[in-house]
């Protein structure tokens, strides 16, 4: 699929997540490679179908300087990132030891608790208000609409750091999703 040094990897990704933060290895250039503001991951101009690879992929991906990067032990090659590497796809409420919260998985299997695993904000992808969770290394991931609207009958009014409005609740953290005016 590229030239970048898969082996091993497959097996690494299926047990969980590989150590990529203490990975260090050489930076080997850029790859066509894309993941597209839909969530949509492609590969020279292909989208890549197989899931089980864009799952691979997810797990050995990097965040730094406001870049993304693929990383193995031995090579990073960089690619590119419309806006969230990652997207929400599925939810449920869950019982936790802070009281009722949203768990939310990815298109990649990435499964986190809103208010444990991660925070949720409201950011502009262009002029569009979208609503985002915060993941592993620093990247993000993109609510699904279908998830938000889903979400959004349980909408109560809340009071967060950024002001108060209309937000939701997850193991006993206020997110603000639309504010006051």
């Amino acid at each position: 699929m590229s030239n970048i040094e898969l082996k091993g990897l497959s097996e690494a990704a299926a047990s969980g997540l590989p150590p990529v933060h203490t990975w260090a290895p050489p930076f080997c250039g850029d790859i066509d490679m894309v993941i597209k503001a839909n969530g949509e991951w492609c590969h020279e101009g292909g989208k890549i179908k197989r899931s089980s690879m864009v799952t691979m992929f997810s797990r050995i991906l990097w965040f730094e300087n406001g870049e993304y990067f693929l990383v193995t032990p031995v090579e990073k090659v960089r690619i590119q990132v419309e806006d969230a590497p990652f997207l929400i796809n599925r939810w449920q409420w869950v019982e936790t030891e802070y009281g009722r919260a949203i768990e939310f998985t990815t298109q990649t299997e990435d499964v986190l608790v809103l208010g444990i695993d991660c925070d949720m904000w409201m950011d502009l992808y262009k002029e569009e208000e979208r609503p985002y969770v915060s993941m592993r290394y620093g990247m993000k991931a993109l609510v699904g609409r279908n998830v938000f609207y889903a979400i959004a009958e349980y909408l109560t009014q809340v009071a967060a750091p950024e002001g108060s409005g209309m937000g939701i609740i997850s193991a006993g953290k206020s997110y603000l999703l639309m504010q006051e005016a």
